[in-house]
């Protein structure tokens, strides 16, 4: 029997051990070194040969990451860890440190119940290392602390010991600041990361080297030691002395909870449904045999497989064959094969238990954040739709170079959308052009020339990024009268600004794009008329969509039932094509008040009533105020003082706001707002002003309205852009 095979049954085994499983995420600010940490986890655990580790980036098999040196999807890989005389499996998922990718952070968080979070000991604790630390202590996840890097303290910066411990003492103190912030509240004071108690470990990830004070106690290796060992360049030495994999896997066996154990209190906290029914106390107790839950945290694509389902399961098991059923979609589904992850590759099992993670193939229309179960045991509600904080505000168009590839990049772009929640995709039937919309730049670099060149062999002309608006109404229109072409329908509308209130609900997804048959439902009226909306109105809306409303304030017109349907379908593509500049409404209510009906059917059908509306709508709202929004970002930079006046002229230069200025040591942090138009290249334009010294981020912060004085000039360049008639 060879190692693998051993390596194989030693998993199978300890699959069934709930106690002995422990799955765990890796996150730190971009560059502080988690892949290579991964992998040399690996290698020490024996899943990948030590000589290549480090080298090799396991976890980052896919070229471009490689290429990249950045890890762009997190990976999922399992090993084996003794610990005390007894031996564990271990699942971790790599999860990127980027800003653009942080809808997969949010992702693996769901299913991981511990996570090592990794600083760097020359930056110390970094933006991003909040924000990734924000949202483990959201979902629940118990932190250990990492420092890595430590031989640059003492190699390059040439540190005393005493320095040292100032230095690490600091970065600890900021961690836990961070914990004690962010933490729930019955677990502040036990999640603090303590040297005393091992949950903070020191080493190199480089040189596969780490310590940590129960360890120092075991193997009697001091402090003075380490330093002597990296000042005499012998860091081999001790790596065989204190290898990373012991002191790094003893700490997360040691001090982060086992699935039963986790489940307790993180089912309550991500699940909103009933915890006294029989799938909640299953879940709580992750039962395997209990009614099937788990949660899809990401789709992975495989060229022989087709999509992998990555699940972590809170109760019950899944064999191989069983039928599935996807509460998101709505659909069933067959699993077609259920296997355990082994570094980059999938290991076939038979049936996998509560507990786990698991890869499940033949989940079709599976996408990231899914609820699944079986078909006789309905999970109602789902794990809450995932939710990012994000709306993607930056637009390519795409097009295949050879049209024969058209259908395969029709696939490709849908396939894209379901595995990245914050991509969305659109395919202009008429153009034939194919807008991808994004984060950021490099989020539509890696889509475009990574997922869609590479992986999937399609070439493609990308376009210049366009910036992506919303068209509103800031005034009540008069009553407008719109005539069907063929002058037997004539539509009356008037055109307003939706209550704050209820573009507000919307934002945050209390109300939803739905249409409504007779009138509305008794609960989305109840969330209208709390938000500020009239009561009369709320009852009567038509339609909801892209965060406008369709009201019917007609009464006793015996027809409109009938053309229900075709105003609702008007109503949408006037949204969908504001009069400024075709782009999207956004916050705008429009009422037919009156209408009169051709008496006989086949003189009030699609064609005749659908441009009715639409042009009714746009010539209301163009006498209604309307005005141009444009997307805003927050930008967060932490910068050594000197280069504050430098940084803050950077964004002034781009119409930014400066929203809060705060002094931390020697670190200035500025808070600041900008809108996207005039972000691009600021990457590189920072990072010329700070000389490379500072840190920032961005997230999306809603639409604003376009300056008085730009209003007309950017609304030119929209239209000349899309060839529609510039006056």
């Amino acid at each position: 029997m060879g190692r693998r095979a051993k390596m194989v049954e030693k998993v199978k085994k300890l699959m069934e051990m709930h106690d002995r499983i422990r799955n765990i995420g890796i996150c730190a600010h971009i560059d502080h070194g988690k892949t290579t940490l991964s992998d040399n986890l690996l290698a020490g655990a024996g899943m990948i040969s030590k000589e290549l580790a480090g080298e090799q980036l396991a976890l980052d098999f896919d070229e471009e990451e490689a290429a990249r040196g950045i890890t762009i999807y997190a990976a999922n890989v399992s090993m084996v860890h003794e610990y005390e005389g007894k031996e564990y499996l271990i699942n971790l998922i790599d999860t990127p440190g980027h800003v653009d990718f942080g809808g997969d952070v949010t992702r693996a968080m769901r299913a991981i119940d511990g996570t090592i979070v990794v600083v760097c000991a020359v930056e110390g604790v970094m933006p991003q290392t909040e924000t990734v630390l924000r949202q483990a202590l959201k979902e629940k996840v118990k932190p250990v602390l990492f420092i890595n890097k430590v031989d640059r303290l003492i190699n390059e910066l040439k540190l005393t010991p005493e320095e040292l411990m100032n230095r690490f003492t600091k970065i600890i103190n900021d961690v836990n600041k961070l914990i004690l912030k962010m933490a729930p509240e019955e677990f502040k004071d036990k999640w603090i990361v303590n040297v005393t108690d091992g949950s903070v470990a020191f080493g190199s990830a480089y040189y596969n080297w780490a310590i940590s004070v129960p360890f120092m106690k075991k193997r009697g290796v001091s402090f003075k030691d380490i330093i002597k060992y990296c000042e005499e360049d012998r860091q081999r030495e001790l790596a065989e002395k204190a290898p990373l994999h012991e002191v790094i896997l003893d700490m997360v066996i040691k001090h982060l909870p086992d699935p039963p154990t986790a489940q307790k209190y993180r089912i309550p906290n991500i699940w909103k449904g009933d915890l006294n029914s029989e799938i909640g106390k299953a879940m709580i107790n992750c039962d395997p045999n209990g009614p099937l839950a788990g949660v899809v945290t990401k789709i992975i694509m495989d060229k022989h497989a087709g999509a992998v389902a990555a699940c972590r399961l809170f109760s019950g098991r899944v064999k191989q064959g069983d039928e599935l059923y996807l509460v998101g979609t709505k659909q069933k589904a067959r699993a077609q094969q259920v296997a355990i992850f082994m570094g980059a590759e999938r290991i076939q099992v038979q049936s996998v238990s509560a507990g786990n993670i698991c890869a499940i193939s033949g989940l079709k229309e599976a996408s990231a954040g899914e609820t699944i179960c079986k078909p006789d045991c309905i999970i109602d509600p789902p794990f809450e739709s995932i939710t990012h904080v994000s709306e993607p505000v930056i637009t390519v168009a795409i097009e295949a170079k050879n049209t024969k590839d058209l259908p395969k990049l029709i696939e490709v772009l849908r396939q894209i959308a379901r595995e990245d929640n914050t991509v969305k995709v659109e395919i202009n039937e008429e153009t034939g052009e194919h807008l991808i919309s994004g984060m950021g730049e490099l989020h539509i670099e890696i889509i475009t020339k990574t997922k869609i060149g590479r992986d999937a062999g399609i070439e493609v002309e990308v376009g210049e990024p366009i910036v992506v608006y919303r068209e509103t109404v800031t005034g009540k229109s008069p009553v407008i009268e719109s005539k069907s072409p063929n002058k037997h329908n004539k539509l009356y509308f008037v055109v307003e600004p939706l209550e704050e209130g209820v573009l507000q609900a919307y934002k945050e997804g209390k109300i939803k794009d739905e249409d409504f048959k007779k009138r509305t439902t008794p609960e989305v009226e109840k969330v209208l008329v709390e938000a500020g909306m009239d009561k009369e109105e709320a009852k009567r809306v038509m339609s909801i969509y892209g965060g406008n409303m369709f009201i019917n304030m007609t009464r006793g017109i015996i027809q409109l039932d009938e053309a229900r349907e075709l105003l609702i379908e008007g109503f949408k593509e006037a949204m969908r094509s504001g009069p400024l500049a075709g782009e999207k409404c956004l916050g705008v209510k429009v009422k037919l008040v009156d209408a009169v009906f051709h008496e006989d059917a086949i003189h009030r059908g699609p064609s005749q009533l659908i441009p009715a509306v639409r042009w009714g709508i746009r010539e209301a709202m163009m006498q209604a105020k309307p005005v141009l929004l444009e997307p805003m970002q927050k930008i967060f930079i932490n910068t050594p003082q000197d280069y504050m006046g430098d940084a803050m002229r950077e964004i002034s230069n781009r119409r930014g706001q400066i929203l809060d200025i705060e002094q931390e040591g020697d670190m200035t942090l500025i808070k600041a707002k900008a809108p996207v138009a005039e972000m691009f290249g600021f990457a590189g334009a920072i990072r010329g002003a700070t000389q490379g010294r500072c840190l920032w981020s961005m997230e999306f912060a809603g639409f604003e309205k376009v300056p008085n004085e730009l209003q007309d000039k950017v609304i030119r360049e929209i239209r000349e852009r899309k060839g529609l008639k510039v006056e």
